[in-house]
């Protein structure tokens, strides 16, 4: 028992040697800002609000004596190099107590700061300066003497440097003097900015089934070209984008070569080739739709990406049957220059719709060009051969088409975007050759996000979409090429393509789609924890038996609650909506559940 209680109080001790009990920060003339500065620099500070780990007495010490540097900095940082700084444990000052043999037990770190007066520059120079460069406004004469803003200035001017070629340039000297009677600063920076370079030769490691020859190729580093940061940052991306590297990093050569040539190493490392995917969403009209996928990441050795795709759809829903899909897409990366890819898809289908039954084979072979890293333009030709059996009689038709497409995404991410924008573009021109007509397809989708708030938990998004098929008469034109309106990627809350054109067909009334489409969403999202948010959602959309978005037609909306779990990969998404327009209004309900956000 005395051993118990001996080893209790022991552990007693110890538990109390290694808490401070007070550590205070006393700065009584620095201001909000200063004050939030110092605090954050803090090492001592820190690991008091740090409770998960044990903190011994020697801790304590060891970040009181670092804090004498890290509080410097902070005040340099800000503009004040008259500070007078004092750190006292347990009352002794942390720079006397040796940092092997100190106190036991903490009971106090006391931070006593005062900052001095503000300084402003005297001087503000550098140089030389590159044409085009815009130093830091707060660089100049009479401005705070900031240190955080001389090097502001100095790496401004670097890299402005290095944007026209001057890859090797640095920081030859500087002056920084502190002119205490007066306040002042005087900074003057010079540069060394060495001979303008040019891309020299491209050395590729750490890959091993991806060729060396179309790794280059797709890297499309101009050798001979004056030296660019942003041709190397582009270069780099172009590799990533393949989805065939696990990492990719573009490195600059220590030495400069012959000839001022800068050679390049590209260190990859490889994804694992294969890769399968399973996708399950739910909808209480729709039903269950299950998808799969397969992708071979470097097919041939050239970074070539081959994706099968299947998908079954309308499982126990109630809007007609069940549809299939089978659909194989090749890609062929740099297939003329790096920044133009081509990319060979097929597809099996059948749509059982309540209007209608089709069964489709369709082939595109198109062309694909990166015009910035947020801009790509896409275009090619395609061959759809189909059956269809609807309102209007059974009929079959081929078609020639001449797919284009544009697509500018700003948005800070795909799946869970709460910033940015994004447009899409597209337009199908198609030509009969046996049976149906000839015309075309446009349809345009944008959307934006904007947040707000406590670590933007706050976020509106919206969505417009306009659509128009142009050239046969709705009886015509191939259904699928028809809009309609309802369900979860137009107006939730109202029934799976509820909305159409109703028509009257050998004396019996039917609904098919119209020849145009516009449409609205907007959702308010807001962060309730890290993982979960709360959506509120509103709907539009209107279907038109013209050409003409928003005439000749009808229109509904939805509006609806729902909760978002953030996974990592994307949210799950758990929507339910009612109708806000119509016969049923606020009368039903409909639920979805998917993966990504709504858009």
């Amino acid at each position: 028992m005395k051993r118990i209680l001996l080893a209790a109080g022991l552990w007693a001790v110890s538990t109390v040697a290694a808490q401070a009990q007070t550590i205070t920060l006393n700065a009584p003339a620095a201001d909000d800002d200063l004050t939030t500065l110092l605090r954050d620099a803090s090492l001592s500070l820190s690991i008091q609000a740090d409770e998960e780990s044990e903190k011994a007495p020697q801790d304590y010490v060891a970040a009181a004596r670092a804090d004498y540097r890290r509080l410097l900095t902070a005040l340099y940082a800000a503009g004040y190099y008259s500070p007078v700084i004092s750190i006292a444990v347990n009352g002794v000052e942390a720079s006397r107590i040796p940092p092997l043999d100190g106190p036991s037990v903490i009971n106090t770190v006391t931070l006593d700061v005062q900052p001095g007066p503000l300084f402003t520059f005297g001087q503000a120079d550098i140089g030389p300066v590159a044409p085009g460069t815009e130093l830091p406004e707060g660089y100049a004469v009479g401005e705070d003497a900031k240190a955080d803003v001389i090097r502001q200035a100095a790496s401004t001017a670097r890299t402005r440097w290095q944007e026209l070629g001057y890859a090797k340039v640095r920081v030859a000297d500087q002056q920084i003097t502190a002119l205490h009677s007066q306040n002042l600063l005087n900074a003057d920076v010079r540069l060394d900015t060495g001979p303008q370079l040019t891309f020299g030769d491209l050395t590729i490691v750490g890959n091993e089934d991806v060729r060396t020859a179309a790794i280059r190729r797709i890297a499309g580093l101009p050798v001979g070209a004056v030296y660019s940061p942003e041709t190397l940052t582009e270069a780099a991306n172009r590799l990533r984008r393949t989805g065939a590297f696990d990492s990719v990093a573009l490195t600059e050569a220590e030495e400069i070569g012959p000839n001022d040539t800068l050679p390049i190493t590209a260190t990859v490392a490889e994804s694992l080739p294969r890769r399968i995917g399973f996708g399950l969403e739910l909808s209480s009209v729709e039903g269950v739709r299950v998808s799969t996928f397969w992708i071979h990441r470097n097919a041939f050795g050239g970074a070539e990406n081959f994706r099968v795709d299947a998908a079954v759809a309308g499982i126990g829903g109630t809007t007609g049957g069940t549809d299939y899909t089978l659909s194989t897409a090749l890609k062929v990366p740099a297939i003329y220059g790096p920044k133009t890819d081509f990319t060979f898809t097929t597809s099996l289908s059948r749509e059982d719709e309540p209007e209608f039954l089709a069964d489709q084979f369709a082939t595109q072979a198109l062309v694909s060009r990166l015009i910035t890293d947020d801009l790509e333009i896409e275009g090619g030709l395609g061959l759809l051969v189909a059956r269809e059996e609807t309102n209007f009689g059974d009929r079959d038709y081929v078609l020639a088409t001449a797919p284009l497409a544009a697509t500018y995404d700003r948005r800070n991410s795909e799946t869970d975007a709460t910033s940015g924008y994004y447009l899409a573009a597209s337009a199908t021109p198609f030509i009969a050759l046996d049976g149906g007509e000839s015309g075309a397809r446009a349809f345009l989708d944008g959307r934006g996000y904007v947040s707000f708030g406590t670590d933007d938990r706050f976020t509106i998004a919206g969505r417009a979409q306009v659509g128009t098929v142009t050239g046969p008469d709705i009886d015509q034109a191939p259904q699928d090429f028809l809009y309609y309106s309802g369900g979860t990627s137009t107006v939730r809350g109202q029934g799976y393509q509820s909305l159409g054109v109703p028509l009257v067909v050998n004396g019996e009334d039917v609904l098919v789609g119209g020849k145009s489409f516009a449409g609205a969403q907007i959702e308010a999202r807001v962060g309730v924890t890290d993982a979960i948010s709360v959506v509120g959602f509103y709907d539009y959309g209107y279907v038109g038996a013209t050409s003409t978005p928003l005439q000749d037609g009808a229109d509904h909306s939805g509006v609806g609650l729902g909760v978002r779990y953030d996974t990592g990969i994307g949210p799950i998404r758990l929507d339910i909506g009612t109708p806000a327009s119509g016969d049923d209004q606020f009368k039903s309900v409909e639920v979805y559940i998917g993966i990504g956000q709504a858009f």
